[in-house]
């Protein structure tokens, strides 16, 4: 079994780690708070063609939060990352057609982000926080992710995992 170490395989972890920053900082407008829709975890849905993706996301997401606009908590850093980590790899592991795979980071993030935005910000309404995240993510994975990943389908981004 080789490594999954590789000098390619760190480069694309690189490369999705700096385009999740860049986009969330992008659009930070509408990135982060409660009422959010983060253009960048469209790219959630890469390691369903990707497993490179996985380290790749859950740096770009520690990074984010790290310039967070509204004020990096340590709980946003940290269980926004692990959030991260945790919906990516379910998203690799789970078997089934795309809009399947895209549900790990609907569901994770609303209940993780929605839970960090009660607790660590003082939003007291938990289940409205986890449902104004779910539908955001909803959002950019439904309607951005899924068009995405079909779209790097085709043109032959999964030969880059072998």
């Amino acid at each position: 079994m080789r490594s999954f170490w590789t000098v390619k395989n760190v480069c694309l972890s690189a490369v999705v780690a700096s385009l999740y920053a860049a986009l969330s900082l992008a659009f930070q407008a509408i990135s982060y708070g409660a009422v959010q829709f983060r253009v960048s975890e469209a790219l959630t849905l890469l390691p369903a063609l990707l497993p490179q993706a996985i380290p790749g996301l859950t740096l770009g997401c520690l990074i984010a939060n790290l310039f967070n606009p509204l004020g990096a908590t340590p709980y946003d850093v940290v269980f926004g990352s692990l959030a991260t980590l945790l919906a990516a790899a379910l998203t690799w592991r789970l078997r089934g057609p795309l809009w399947i795979k895209a549900l790990p980071p609907v569901l994770v993030n609303a209940l993780i982000i929605g839970a960090v935005l009660t607790y660590a910000y003082g939003l007291n309404v938990l289940w409205l926080n986890v449902l104004t995240v779910g539908l955001g993510q909803a959002g950019v994975c439904y309607a951005l992710g899924i068009p995405l990943v079909k779209l790097l389908e085709r043109c032959g981004l999964a030969r880059l995992s072998a």
